[in-house]
């Protein structure tokens, strides 16, 4: 990881408002050395997300404190931009829905495409989510599906179109009713590479969801949701699934989308540090960051 060319901004996001552990993702990663590695810290985006409610019409945990929260993410993640466009950005977090912030203020620059590492797909209808939780959603918020007030937040959706979107690691065989059901409302549009399918051969998933990107015409960024990685690798995540990679697959599979040219960026979401009170786990991301990202 080439010091010169990174920041790291933070993004303590936890939208279930619960204070379950993402949020403090942020310190425990700096203080396992990733702050050493980036060229540039910009410190926290004010995020804060403290209720547990669900709106009325349409399902969605904390809608209003998740707008503002985007806001602020955005807000935080433009002003970075502008004052360091030397730099790509790294932004920790927090859960994966911090995509809600990242993803408007990197369309603003221009169209934008997606590279989403995930052991689940996160296409849920708001009503057939248990929780409501945006973590359950933001790929499809993202690509237009979801309520106007969270798919809108970059102007008229989608944010990225699903043609432009590369799902890779979700778990596709031997899932439950509901799980199966999620899988199913991705549109045909997404390409996806399943978890299997990236177990088998790491490295040409990797170059097969670069090609498909490439020559979109489009930056892309990369959004890494750490639950892609099997439980017997990182237990410290909230939505645990079997039959995921190890760390040498993930990296190898990461490496052909981190060497990409039109790579604009990069999130990592969903570790948690209460579950990993020695640091070993953090300091395994770090080194996994510091391996992958040129």
């Amino acid at each position: 990881m080439e010091a010169s060319g990174w920041a790291v901004l933070g993004a303590p996001w936890d939208c279930s408002g619960t204070g379950r552990g993402e949020a403090d993702a942020p310190a425990a990663l700096r203080r396992a050395g990733l702050g050493d590695l980036a060229g540039l810290d910009a410190g926290d985006a004010p995020i804060a997300i403290t209720t547990t409610a669900r709106d009325p019409a349409t399902g969605v945990r904390a809608l209003a404190e998740t707008r503002r929260a985007a806001d602020a993410l955005t807000a935080a993640l433009t002003s970075l931009l502008a004052r360091a466009p030397d730099r790509r950005p790294l932004v920790v977090g927090g859960d994966c829905s911090l995509l809600l912030g990242v993803v408007p203020a990197v369309r603003a620059l221009g169209p934008v495409g997606l590279w989403f590492v995930d052991g689940h797909p996160d296409y849920q209808a708001p009503a057939d989510s248990a929780t409501g939780e945006t973590a359950d959603l933001e790929l499809g918020l993202v690509t237009g599906d979801g309520p106007d007030a969270l798919t809108g937040l970059a102007g008229p959706p989608p944010m990225v179109p699903p043609a432009a979107a590369v799902l890779i690691g979700h778990r596709a065989a031997g899932l439950d009713a509901a799980a199966a059901a999620e899988v199913a409302r991705v549109p045909e549009a997404v390409r996806r590479i399943d978890a299997a399918t990236l177990v088998a051969d790491p490295a040409a998933a990797g170059e097969r969801a670069r090609g498909w990107l490439d020559g979109s015409g489009r930056s892309v960024w990369l959004h890494l949701d750490l639950d892609v990685l099997d439980p017997s690798a990182l237990p410290a995540v909230t939505y645990p699934q079997p039959g995921g990679p190890d760390w040498d697959a993930l990296a190898a599979a990461l490496r052909p989308l981190a060497t990409s040219p039109h790579l604009s960026g990069v999130s990592v979401a969903d570790f948690r540090p209460d579950l990993d009170p020695g640091g070993g786990y953090a300091a395994r991301v770090v080194a996994l960051l510091d391996a992958v990202l040129p």
